[in-house]
């Protein structure tokens, strides 16, 4: 005699995922809004600058969303132009994974060619390298 357990849950493992990742970003959004990482010690230092002296492509990120939730732009495109720029494809992203659990309605989703996402790779490595060059106008893309 085969049982077959069903799982009797009424909240499904996407609604959970969609919980959990939103309250992890407000949570984050929160402990970046009062604490700036250019001064508290909530903050490690970056591992890869701390061991080759270097930027890599995400130096600059914390300063940046910090500056970002108060307001100024400007400011966080200096310290980080790759993020800023990155920034409405992860807001999308993250938008039409969870707004058929939180609003019910499914917005379409942008399909992106696997060329398209080669093409990124060799920006963001070519970002990495351009941000290490010690002399105008490259020095203006370090944090």
């Amino acid at each position: 005699m085969n049982i077959i357990y069903r799982r009797s849950s009424s909240v499904s493992t996407k609604t959970l995922k969609v919980a959990a990742l939103s309250g992890i970003i407000v949570l984050a959004a929160i402990i970046l809004y009062f604490f700036n990482p250019s001064n508290s010690p909530v903050y490690p230092p970056s591992p890869f600058r701390s061991l080759t002296g270097l930027y890599c492509p995400g130096c600059g990120t914390l300063r940046a969303l910090h500056q970002l939730l108060h307001g100024h732009i400007l400011k966080a495109f200096e310290l980080n132009p790759l993020m800023m720029l990155a920034m409405p494809y992860l807001v999308y992203s993250y938008v039409c994974y969870s707004a058929p659990i939180i609003i019910g309605a499914k917005i379409p989703q942008i399909f992106i060619k696997p060329a398209w996402i080669w093409l990124v790779l060799k920006i963001i490595l070519g970002y990495w390298v351009l941000r290490n060059i010690p002399f105008a106008p490259f020095s203006w893309l370090a944090p």
